[in-house]
């Protein structure tokens, strides 16, 4: 496809965008903005938030992660559906009761203004770190595919790219997000199904076909059991992802917003369990995606892109898509549904970015409606900065899978809220609050010492996706040894 078709595309799906933030913007004042005045319909919130916890991590990193680890993924993705649950039942009710507009009010209300500050300070470390993995992702495609050969250095494309989301979220908030969240949860599964469709008919297949191919069953082995010393087995990485969607979503001033939209707890509760039923769903339909788009390469010759001078999975996708020889109807659906997945993530975490910096960090409600609406424009274009300088760093230093890296990450940053949240929930201690940051910050550190341990003084024990829970616990343990008498 032409750079040209390619950023046509792009202006017309942004213009989409900005009309639907224009009808849905109402009264630009900060109850709207944080809440939607708890309004949202909770299927439209559900349906939305398919493609905001998605993302283009999953459109792109997860099917490109198929070639090395099959659909091993999956063990993590069965793990989030019971996480989703505990959010539902445990969290969500929690909320609820004390009418929060910012989750970490909660530990406020718990613990102590210390702890109030910590969480959010482990919020802000773990959404800047994580949106900005979801927007470099799809800088990078548009750089390699688009940007390059126009001569626009990869700096400018990620201004562009945030300063779009900034232009359609800094009026209407959270209420504007609900319903763009919507529209690009449609681009996104209209792409990768249509991207099945095609790829299947260029091999003379049907969809049934392809999954009684022998090419498929290469791919498709997902359950991992063998040895439990190892980083993927399935107990560990069913238990990782439990506590992934725990913390990363029921723990997540972004994820949860949206849910704190809707006009009950019932409400809120029908959307979560619908919305994790429907994820699962869709997210081993990007595995078949994946192992498609590798059989296809193989039969067509077609080399896996490099990045950075090694070769990279992750732009498999756009590659076929954008440079074979497929049609441009698939390039076109590609780009709407990479755009779709990236930005219907990015969009709503710079939103909460600035919701928990003006409710948890300088507590705006007791200041005047014209100071709180200034303050937040320029908490807004702050957190547009953040997100820009951030995603620059990535380029140059990040090496390992975009997928891999985020749960990773999310093993350190959601680790101290986890253990936080949980001591609050199912102890009725109180704690010496002021030295909460300590107990948090050493909790990090030991279990970045034991993630880096050689596995040969673990009794070859390799540690996956459960550094997260162990981090909880570390947490937990020092809130015990700081709690009051």
């Amino acid at each position: 496809m032409s750079s040209s078709i390619i950023l046509i595309v792009i202006f017309l799906y942004f213009f989409g965008l900005f009309v639907i933030s224009n009808l849905t913007t109402g009264n630009n004042d900060n109850k709207t903005f944080f809440s939607a005045n708890k309004e949202s319909p909770w299927y439209l919130v559900a349906f939305g938030m398919v493609g905001a916890s998605l993302s283009g991590i999953t459109f792109i990193s997860v099917p490109g992660d198929v070639g090395t680890t099959q659909f091993t993924y999956f063990q993590v993705v069965l793990g989030y559906l019971f996480g989703y649950f505990v959010v539902a039942l445990v969290l969500l009710p929690i909320y609820y009761k004390l009418n929060l507009t910012s989750i970490y009010e909660y530990l406020k209300v718990r613990f102590g203004n210390v702890s109030h500050k910590t969480g959010a300070f482990f919020f802000f470390l773990s959404r800047i770190t994580g949106a900005s993995f979801r927007l470099y992702l799809v800088a990078i495609v548009l750089q390699q595919f688009v940007f390059s050969e126009l001569n626009i250095r990869f700096e400018i494309t990620v201004v562009f790219s945030v300063l779009l989301i900034w232009i359609y979220t800094f009026r209407g908030g959270i209420k504007t997000i609900v319903w763009t969240d919507t529209l690009q949860t449609v681009f996104m599964l209209i792409s990768v199904l249509l991207s099945i469709y095609l790829i299947n008919d260029s091999l003379n297949w049907s969809f049934v076909d392809f999954i009684n191919s022998d090419e498929l069953k290469t791919y498709s082995n997902f359950l991992v059991t063998d040895s439990f010393l190892e980083k993927n087995h399935f107990l560990k990485s069913f238990i990782g992802g439990m506590f992934i969607t725990i913390c990363m979503t029921g723990l997540d001033q972004d994820m949860m917003q949206k849910n704190l939209t809707c006009k009950s707890l019932k409400d809120a509760q029908k959307n979560m369990i619908v919305f994790s039923i429907v994820l699962v769903i869709v997210t081993f339909v990007f595995l078949l995606l994946g192992a498609l788009l590798f059989i296809y390469s193989q039969k067509s010759g077609i080399i896996i892109p490099e990045l950075n001078g090694s070769p990279n999975a992750d732009l498999l996708f756009p590659e076929i898509a954008l440079n074979s020889n497929l049609g441009s109807i698939i390039g076109i659906t590609f780009l709407l549904g990479l755009i779709a997945a990236a930005y219907s993530s990015a969009d709503s975490a710079l939103t909460s970015l600035t919701t928990s910096f003006c409710v948890d960090v300088i507590n705006l409600k007791n200041k005047s409606q014209e100071y709180q609406i200034k303050i937040r424009k320029i908490a807004h274009l702050v957190m547009s900065a953040v997100l820009i300088i951030v995603i620059i760093i990535f380029e140059n230093y990040l090496e390992r899978s975009v997928i891999d890296g985020l749960l990773v990450l999310a093993g350190y940053t959601y680790g101290p809220l986890l253990g936080l949240f949980a001591f609050g929930i199912f102890t009725d201690y109180k704690i010496h609050d002021r030295y909460v940051w300590i107990v948090t910050i050493l909790s990090v550190l030991s279990v970045y010492l034991l993630a880096n341990l050689d596995p040969t003084y673990l009794g070859g024990y390799k540690i996956g996706y459960e550094l997260l829970p162990i981090n909880g616990f570390i947490t937990f343990l020092g809130l015990v040894l700081i709690r009051r008498k």
